[in-house]
């Protein structure tokens, strides 16, 4: 059975290789095994189901959360050949009835389904009447409420081993900490399956975390430096600051659209789809958007907002270079995210070891934010992934952080939030250490009190890194009704002279260097290549257009550039590309042999 794996990888998907260990994967499968894969986002989990399904008999079953999105999926498996469909409740009547007799007449390979279907007992009857090759569960964390993308849905998927208890389930996911594969293995009765970890490192994304000053601008300059004609994604924390900064970047002659739960699903879905078949498309989103997507060359995430935990950070950030080609990750991070994050977790309804559980990973992505060290190396270790070297593609590693002895300064911050009685907000602590008589100011009278104008020495801009990263580190609590910052017991030490502190050393506002300064704008192909480039995606777009599919279904990025570089004369040749199956030889090869020899 593993001989036709290898044949159908290579004939319907165009590859010669597996990926380890999706060849470890596919085995266990093949043998009637179930299997938990654990494999980062690009590192070609659907391979996994998607030959399995094609190499048993009957029909897989493909759970997936994002109905927006299977249509494009199924998009990909028809072109490479493969007879695939897809039932929810988007399809125009009797599309789903015919599914289901194409399956129970043995015609189909694959079906993607929505999770609120199959708990349908009109769906299990159904799937009884047809030959099942194998239960696909994408996205499996969304099974954990300790994740962070659970949807209720996912939790009747136990009954999949209760009604076929011989067909083979596999469950993926691209991010989840040990405690979340734990729940997902219990949740779904996967006990007994085999597991495959697969590392988690993503070389080919360049990690940038750097200080909040002006958001939208910091973006802009990136945009522009960087990404200007690339797909990207900007995300967000709330739903009108999406609206605002995608009518902002439009305005700047940006093509942005907002993706959030409050649209319509009219927009929504005209925006994704802009995203998905256009060229330099930017989506600005919640994190409504992204699971899921299969975009493949979208050239870099942006945050304007600090995610809650390391997984969301990952998963979002994963979105970035599915296609192996280098890609960004960039953040901004300031102290109101922290004061922000902080107040909704306080202002959370769930209980109380829910909170502690949800403060530990803000804790953690903090940690992640204020680190001098190799960044890639701490989410590696985050998720139990050994990274002995620094990656060397991170900002810590290309430009390395400045410290400096922040005692002194830290002592004076503390000491001020003390002689103010623990009511105040960072604003009014900085304008007390400035001395800066305010109305506010007078009306306490703190300008008697000692810490007054006692910081003098410092901007306001190098007072509120101070402070950020006290509260990061957890010197300073935050009071979740009004943002006042008050002492926490670890401060204690600090305070008394028995501990020194090094502080990140950031860039002075007015003086900091844009975030892309120095960074050459992404190119995949030599500057002498460019026009044959352009040809090639012109060719691609115009192929997609005429079918109504997204340009890189018909080839990634990377296939073109690999035209580029072997610059194949025929359509045998041709065949030896990386994505180019035996279908899309048929269908492709002679339209882009043409464009290639003009060049």
């Amino acid at each position: 059975m593993m001989q036709e794996a290898y044949r159908i990888l290579e004939s319907v998907f165009g590859y010669t290789a597996f990926r380890s260990p999706q060849d470890e994967v596919i085995g266990a499968i093949l043998e009637g095994k179930d299997a938990f894969v654990l494999m980062p986002t690009g590192g070609g989990k659907s391979l996994c189901f998607q030959i399995p399904a094609l190499v048993r008999p009957g029909v897989g079953i493909v759970i997936s959360p994002l109905i927006a999105l299977m249509q494009d999926q199924v998009s990909a498996m028809c072109q490479a050949g493969v007879k695939a469909a897809c039932m929810n409740s988007s399809m125009p009547p009797g599309h789903n009835y015919e599914v289901e007799n194409q399956a129970r007449r043995g015609e189909l390979d694959l079906i993607y389904i929505a999770p609120e279907r199959l708990a349908l007992n009109q769906t299990i009857e159904w799937l009884g009447q047809c030959d099942v090759s194998l239960f696909a569960i994408d996205e499996a964390h969304c099974v954990s409420q300790w994740g962070h993308d659970f949807r209720s849905d996912y939790l009747q998927l136990s009954l999949l081993h209760e009604r076929f208890p011989n067909v083979p389930r596999v469950a993926l996911t691209a991010t989840a900490d040990a405690k979340t594969r734990e729940e997902i293995i219990s949740r779904l009765g996967l006990e007994q399956a085999s597991v495959f970890v697969s590392g988690f490192d993503r070389p080919n994304i360049q990690y940038r975390i750097t200080q909040k000053q002006n958001a939208r601008q910091q973006l802009l300059s990136f945009i522009n430096s960087e990404h200007a004609s690339d797909a990207g994604v900007v995300y967000c924390l709330s739903r009108k600051k999406v609206d605002a900064t995608a009518k902002w970047l439009s305005e700047q002659g940006i093509k942005a659209y907002p993706y959030h739960a409050g649209l319509s699903k009219d927009v929504r879905y005209q925006n994704q789809a802009r995203f998905l078949k256009e060229e330099s498309i930017v989506i600005v989103a919640t994190i409504a958007f992204g699971m899921g997507i299969d975009k493949p060359d979208v050239r870099f995430v942006a945050h304007l907002d600090l995610p809650k935990n390391i997984e969301a950070y990952y998963q979002e950030t994963g979105r970035a270079g599915r296609d192996g080609l280098p890609s960004t990750a960039w953040m901004v991070y300031g102290l109101e995210d922290v004061i922000k994050l902080k107040q909704m977790m306080a202002g959370s309804e769930a209980n109380e070891q829910f909170k502690r559980i949800e403060q530990r990973k803000l804790d953690s992505m903090l940690g992640l934010a204020e680190i001098t060290s190799c960044r890639r190396q701490t989410i590696m270790n985050y998720f139990g992934d050994d990274m002995p070297e620094p990656c060397g593609n991170c900002d810590n590693c290309l430009n390395p952080a400045k410290t400096w002895d922040g005692t002194e300064a830290a002592r004076k911050a503390l000491s001020c939030v003390y002689r103010t009685d623990q009511r105040f907000g960072v604003v009014h602590l900085i304008s007390v250490l400035r001395g800066k008589l305010t109305e506010k100011i007078t009306q306490f009278n703190h300008q008697n009190v000692s810490t007054f104008g006692i910081g003098s020495d410092l901007s306001e801009s190098q007072w509120r890194s101070v402070y950020r990263q006290l509260v990061a580190r957890g010197y300073l609590s935050v009071n979740f009704d009004y943002g006042q910052v008050y002492l926490a017991d670890k401060c204690r030490a600090l305070l008394r002279g028995d501990e020194t502190i090094e502080l990140r050393l950031d860039a002075d506002k007015g003086k900091q260097k844009t975030a892309s300064s120095g960074k050459a704008k992404f190119t995949p192909v030599k500057d002498e290549d460019i026009d044959l480039w352009e040809a090639l995606r012109a060719c691609r777009k115009r192929l997609a257009d005429d079918q109504g599919v997204p340009p890189f279904v018909i080839f990634h990025d990377a296939t073109l550039k690999e035209m580029i570089e072997s610059k194949p004369d025929g359509l045998q040749a041709f065949s030896t590309l990386s994505g180019v199956g035996q279908k899309k030889l048929d269908k492709y090869g002679s339209e882009f042999l043409l464009v290639l020899a003009e060049y």
